[in-house]
């Protein structure tokens, strides 16, 4: 199977939604866009639920966890992606974003959620903000969200925007992702939306015990897995490759 990739609670993040869009034009018409796009929304998360029955032998009993289909079926994609694509904001493909970049089909921001398992408590690490959306997605299922981009133009552009969805316990950062965030962590997961050719040490070093990193491993092109990365209590490192996939390349010092 190939998957063409670049690869708070949700009450909170709707009202946050409205507040944003009432600044722009007015809550009744936001109030109209939210119900122009909820059937999107809907399907979208239908579609997710129908990729993640296709994988029993990754996700547990093939499905993905409520709380994150309640996230994706509340988060208004269609603002993460530029105005003249938003038609196909919800359709299952990754859609272009500008500079070489695209947002991940929603399936992959279903699926790299998932595999984190995240728990309320937790902080996580995103390198590769984008366009933000997943991001977005995981700010009201943790406690804080760490999320590097190194193209400034993507990086002030999605900051913005989640600066306006009210999404505080999102921090973000203009830098080279290879690195880490160490005074942002240490991390509960980690979460790499671009191919690298080996996993960077830094991220592992960063990655607390128990922990879990989910990141697309080989060449831009070449063949790439989506692979996890576990550390065990005891610090040792674990890998497990899960699907092939295929994503921007990682645009780092180290690449």
């Amino acid at each position: 199977m190939r998957w063409l990739i670049k690869l708070i609670g949700v009450g909170k993040l709707a009202a946050l939604a409205i507040l944003v869009a009432a600044r722009v034009a007015g809550p009744a018409a936001h109030a109209e866009a939210i119900n122009e796009h909820a059937g999107e929304r809907a399907e979208m998360v239908r579609m997710v639920e129908a990729h993640a029955r296709g994988l029993p032998n990754i996700l547990d009993a093939g499905s993905i966890a409520t709380k994150v289909l309640d996230v994706m079926g509340e988060v208004e994609r269609h603002l993460f992606v530029p105005e003249p694509k938003r038609a196909i904001a919800y359709a299952d493909r990754p859609v272009s974003i500008g500079y070489g970049q695209t947002i991940s089909q929603p399936f992959i921001v279903a699926l790299m959620t998932q595999l984190l398992e995240t728990e309320a408590g937790d902080v996580v690490l995103e390198i590769g903000t984008g366009s933000g959306y997943q991001a977005a997605v995981l700010a009201p299922l943790v406690t804080r969200v760490c999320t590097i981009e190194i193209i400034s133009g993507l990086g002030r552009r999605a900051a913005a925007l989640l600066a306006d969805l009210g999404l505080e316990n999102v921090h973000t950062k203009i830098a080279d992702g290879y690195h880490g965030w160490p005074e942002c962590g240490p991390f509960d997961g980690i979460i790499v939306t671009a191919a690298v050719d080996h996993v960077p040490p830094p991220l592992v070093a960063q990655l607390k015990p128990g922990g879990r990193m989910v990141i697309p491993v080989g060449g831009a092109f070449a063949v790439q897995h989506l692979t996890m990365i576990e550390k065990t209590a005891s610090g040792q490192v674990r890998t497990r490759q899960l699907l092939p996939v295929r994503f921007v390349p990682f645009t780092g010092a180290k690449q």
